[in-house]
């Protein structure tokens, strides 16, 4: 017998199989006909009731350009002919959004994409372009919402993106590199991503359908055509896709969408405590099997930790019956919390297992001009770094959270965004510590953390 007639009987099944799986296939998706008049699978119909909803953002602004402190003296530009430099810097971008609510105009987008901006023009599929009114923003966790007047516009209708599971199929819409409208297909690849240093707050989920720079604020559905993500973020050395691609969960986007609408703000809860994640060398260490989990190393006095019976030793297990992996989603699971709500934390404590109830705070205050600090600083804002925040990493020390052009501190150097580490050669955590350490100096030595740098700025 040849090769060919005893593969003859299993190419039978094969075929038979492969018209089962077509069969299968033209139900999930409605057919449309072939040349032949064969039905042939296709997501058509349930896209061109989704994307309408998908728009393209365009926003313009204007930035304050930080100068050197030389360029400021009309001296030095005269000896040196150098002309006045711009004290302002336009910006663009590109980007998409969503339509939620079509009755009022809501439409959910990355902060990144609007950030800035001075005019934000919404363009929707059929080419008209609207202006958009700016409701509110979190940075922490890239989501803002917009607003447009128009009439027979679409919303999506969103899934809860809870029963997201790994393998399950995800169509990415959005505008990638300004060229206009894109359908992109793949699977969620992961879900629950953090600890990725993108945003202040991750709970990503992860999908390989190509995600591209002006894709940021567009739609991630299911085959239902229902809004399970914001698409947000890639990782890529090049700046193209490589198959990693993130997006916020809608659940997350919903909830901080309805805190900036109703507060303007997000009212971030915190606990008043540290942890670090629990590894298998700290396992060892407290004599217990390893498991994932956060171990708490520091409780404030008075906090709300502290009034649940939290100590430094315990091991976070889970926080509102969501598993506790390691740090990020302990800070993560509190950060994303209102104010007032209350959490059950299940924890491990010398070997036995208890339960903690807790509320949720506001985070007190921890905004100071920087005059009332020291005469040096005059023309700053000066922040404490919240325990919640990853925006500066692991950093200790006092944000400058504003600063003023053409302020004595502006002159000296200090941007928006540097964090003062050390005063006077003295390490300063706290805007607390920072103003004790000011106390009978006239002049200020400053360590700064700038970014992945650190400098001294000598101020007099």
């Amino acid at each position: 017998m040849n090769n060919a007639a005893f593969l003859r009987p299993y190419q039978t099944v094969i075929l038979f199989i492969c018209l089962c799986l077509i069969g299968l296939s033209a139900k999930a998706a409605l057919p449309h006909a072939d040349s032949q008049g064969q039905p042939l699978p296709t997501l058509a119909p349930m896209l061109e009731k989704v994307t309408p909803a998908v728009v393209n953002i365009a926003s313009t602004g204007r930035i304050k350009v930080q100068q050197n402190p030389f360029f400021n003296d009309p001296f030095f530009r005269r000896f040196f002919e150098m002309p006045n430099q711009p004290r302002e810097r336009i910006t663009r971008s590109l980007g998409s959004g969503v339509i939620i609510d079509a009755e009022k105009g809501y439409i959910l987008t990355n902060n990144h994409v609007i950030d800035h901006a001075d005019e934000i023009t919404v363009t929707l599929q059929n080419g008209d372009t609207h202006k958009a009114k700016l409701l509110g923003t979190d940075p922490d966790t890239d989501i803002a919402v917009i607003q447009i007047e128009a009439e027979n516009i679409t919303a999506i209708p969103m899934a809860d993106s809870s029963q997201v599971r790994v393998g399950d199929f995800s169509l990415a819409i959005g505008n990638p590199f300004g060229l206009g409208q894109t359908v992109t297909s793949g699977i969620v690849s992961a879900i629950g991503r953090s600890g990725l240093g993108i945003e202040g707050f991750e709970d990503f989920i992860q999908t390989d359908a190509s995600i591209n720079p002006g894709n940021s604020g567009g739609a991630l559905v299911n085959l239902r055509g229902e809004l399970v993500g914001i698409n947000t973020a890639i990782l890529s050395q090049s700046g193209g896709n490589i198959g990693i691609g993130f997006a916020i969960p809608i659940n997350m986007a919903r909830d901080i969408m309805q805190q900036l609408l109703t507060h303007g703000e997000v009212k971030r809860g915190r606990l008043g405590a540290q942890a670090q994640d629990l590894s298998p060398q700290l396992a060892q260490a407290f004599n217990i099997k390893f498991r994932r989990g956060a171990v708490i190393t520091q409780v404030e006095n008075d906090s709300a930790a502290d009034r649940a019976g939290l100590r430094p030793g315990d091991i976070v297990l889970e926080i509102n019956n969501r598993q506790v992996r390691d740090a990020d989603t302990l800070r993560n699971s509190v950060g994303l919390l209102r104010v007032g709500e209350n959490v059950s934390m299940k924890i491990q404590r010398d070997g036995e297992i208890l339960t903690l109830l807790a509320k949720v705070e506001e985070p007190p205050q921890r905004v100071l001009e920087g005059q009332r600090v020291h005469a040096r600083l005059s023309g700053t804002v000066l922040a404490d770094i919240e325990e919640n925040s990853r925006l500066y990493g692991r950093v200790e020390g006092v944000l400058i959270a504003d600063i003023e052009m053409g302020s004595p501190a502006s002159r000296a150097g200090l941007r928006r965004g540097d964090v003062i580490t050390s005063l006077n050669r003295k390490p300063v955590r706290s805007l607390q510590e920072l103003k004790q350490a000011s106390l009978s100096n006239r002049t200020l030595l400053l360590n700064i953390r700038r970014g992945n740098a650190a400098l001294f700025l000598y101020l007099q």
